[in-house]
Order: C-alpha cells, then structure tokens, then sequence
C-alpha cells in the first residue's frame, strides 16, 4: 500500500494499545482527561488573547519570523494554535487527537522549524497556559492538579512530535543512502563498462576490428583444448597479401590501410560464429577454424575468402598456409603458428617461382 493511502499513524503503526501505553509511562490519566475537559470553558474564554500574546513573542524570534514569512501563513498559524489549545482541553486523546499531533509534527519538520525552536514555542505556550490556570483557578491544590496534569499531556505531545521528526530523518537518511547506492551502482556498471570496452579495445586491432596478435595464443590455446574434448580437428591458417609493399608503394599507405580493412571485413564474412580472425601484423592474417579438417580449410574457407576479395579488390592476391591438429593428436600453439607460416612462406615462393616461368 502506498504511504498516500494510509494516515500518519496507520503508517507509523501507533494502535490504540500503544497509545494507552504511552499514557500509562506518562502517568497521564483519564482523571486528568477529566480535570482538563472541565477547564475548557475558562481556556475557550481567553484562547483568542492568548494566542495572540504567543504569536506577538514568537514572531521576535528571528528565526521564528523567517519560517512563518507573510501575513497570512501567520493568520492560518494562528488558527491552527488556537484549535490546539482547545484540542488540549477537550478531554479526548484518542487515536484522531494523536494523528492531528503527528501531522503537525510532520508539518512543522517539513517548513523547517528545528526541533529547538520548536521546544522553545511549546515551552512558551506552557508558561502562557500555566498564568492563564493561575488567574483562573483560585484554589492553589486545583490549580497545582492541572497543572501537573497540562504538564503530562504536553509531553505526550512532545513524544509524538519528536516521532515524526525522527521518522522524517531517518526516510531521509533512507532515501539519501538510496540515492547513493544507486548512484555507486551506476558508477560500478559505467566502470564495468568502460573496462569491457578498454578489454575490448586492446584485443581488437583497430584498423581491421579483427582480433589482435596479442590473444591469438590465449585463443588457440582454448580452442585446442575445445577440440581435444569433442575429439574434433582443428585447422590454422595463416596469410598475407602478395606483393603489400608494392601496393603501399604505388598506390600509398591510405589505400593500404583500405585494403587491410577489406580483407578483414571478407575473413569476418566467410567465418562461422564458433571460428577466430586476427591480423597477426603488418599484411599477415590468421584463421582458427575448430571443428575443420584441412582440406575443408583449403576447400571452403579459403576458396570463399578468395572469391570474396577479388570481389572488392581486383588485383589483390593472397598466399596462405594451413596446418591440421587433431583430431587424436594435437600439437602445441606455439608451434602450429610457426609450421602454418612456414607453408604461407612456401606457397608464396611457389608463386613467385611460377610467375618468374
């Protein structure tokens, strides 16, 4: 249920047997229920000068005069002071009479009215009503009796509005440590993030977006071991672009970077999900293929990626090399890039040789 469709005490859950309780700690009686009910009428006489009198000292209190603000907040102040005083001599402290003293408690923390200041008023009201019984009440034991029994109900009523002070402060301080764990949980997640992109940043190489040299071992060092419990083969390819410097040289560095960027993007396209594209360095390229025997790598892969850069780039050749492990053996990462390097280089001289024919 929210806060909105319950009273103060409903929320505050102050049951009738709590405030009978309060009473009981207080000594407040029904006695003196009685006594003050019956004073009510001397009190309704004088109510109006009697406000006026508190009003005329607090208003001299700077503090005071700043919160009240203008005539008419000090009009309606003054109306609601003196239902109080009559509240005080009605002789019914009921579970209403202590939400109207939660309510103004409420009322009094929210416009800013400190706690001192609000102890300072009431002990001023205190001195009025006791001067009022005074010159009202001739015999001194009947005036000391209501007296003590006035002094009792002000201190219920301070224990309420001391209530809903604390309970302000404390959904305050609730809703302040809130707003900071939101706030520390945002800033975790916008750090989680800026982590995982400056992850991703120094795994990816930023010319291709391909994977960079630096995760190709780490990489196929989980594959392997991917591949050896399935039982599966494996395939390493390894690439470079024929005759790179001379394109750099003749064309110049910007249409070199442009054609690293589309062979990047033709390796992505052709790969499946499961496999692994890096730009080892320079114009060289590597593949991991799991699940991929050698003749499927020269077969399918390589055949495609072909097809796809003569697409986008006419005169563009590529020379590649590729070594299987697996299925029932499987060598080391180290080694497999060196042996799969050791092939490009092979098939890059044997096209060289054959264009020298």
């Amino acid at each position: 249920m929210k806060p909105t469709e319950q009273t103060l005490i409903e929320q505050m859950r102050i049951t009738e047997f709590e405030i009978a309780h309060r009473k009981e700690l207080l000594s407040l009686s029904e006695a003196d229920a009685k006594l003050l009910r019956g004073l009510k009428a001397i009190v309704e006489s004088r109510v109006d000068a009697l406000v006026d009198s508190f009003y005329e000292a607090q208003t001299r209190v700077p503090e005071v005069a700043l919160v009240i603000g203008d005539a008419d907040t000090l009009a309606r102040m003054k109306h609601a002071q003196r239902r109080y005083i009559l509240d005080l001599f009605s002789g019914q402290y009921d579970v209403e009479y202590v939400n109207h003293r939660l309510r103004v408690g409420l009322v009094h923390k929210r416009i800013g009215v400190e706690p001192k200041l609000y102890l300072g008023a009431q002990q001023m009201l205190r001195g009025l009503l006791f001067g009022l019984l005074d010159e009202m009440i001739p015999e001194a034991e009947d005036r000391q009796r209501s007296r003590d029994a006035l002094d009792r109900l002000l201190m219920f009523d301070l224990t309420l509005m001391f209530e809903t002070y604390l309970r302000s402060l404390v959904s305050e301080l609730d809703n302040s440590k809130r707003k900071s764990e939101e706030y520390a949980r945002a800033l975790e997640d916008k750090v989680k993030e800026r982590t995982r992109q400056l992850e991703e940043m120094t795994r990816l190489d930023a010319l291709t977006e391909l994977q960079n040299v630096r995760t190709l071992q780490e990489c196929l060092t989980r594959t392997i071991r991917a591949c050896q419990r399935r039982g599966e083969p494996l395939s390493i390819v390894y690439l470079d672009i024929d005759e790179f410097k001379a394109i750099n040289d003749t064309h110049g560095h910007q249409h070199g970077d442009e054609v690293l960027r589309i062979i990047g993007s033709c390796m992505k396209r052709v790969s499946r999900m499961e496999d692994s594209c890096f730009r080892y360095g320079g114009d060289e390229f590597c593949l991991i293929l799991s699940n991929c025997r050698e003749e499927q790598a020269r077969e399918v892969y390589m055949s495609r990626l072909s097809s796809e850069i003569k697409k986008r780039l006419m005169n563009v050749n590529i020379s590649f090399g590729i070594v299987q492990t697996g299925p029932e053996n499987f060598g080391e990462p180290e080694a497999l890039i060196r042996e799969a390097d050791k092939r490009m280089y092979a098939a890059k001289q044997a096209v060289k040789f054959l264009s020298a024919q």
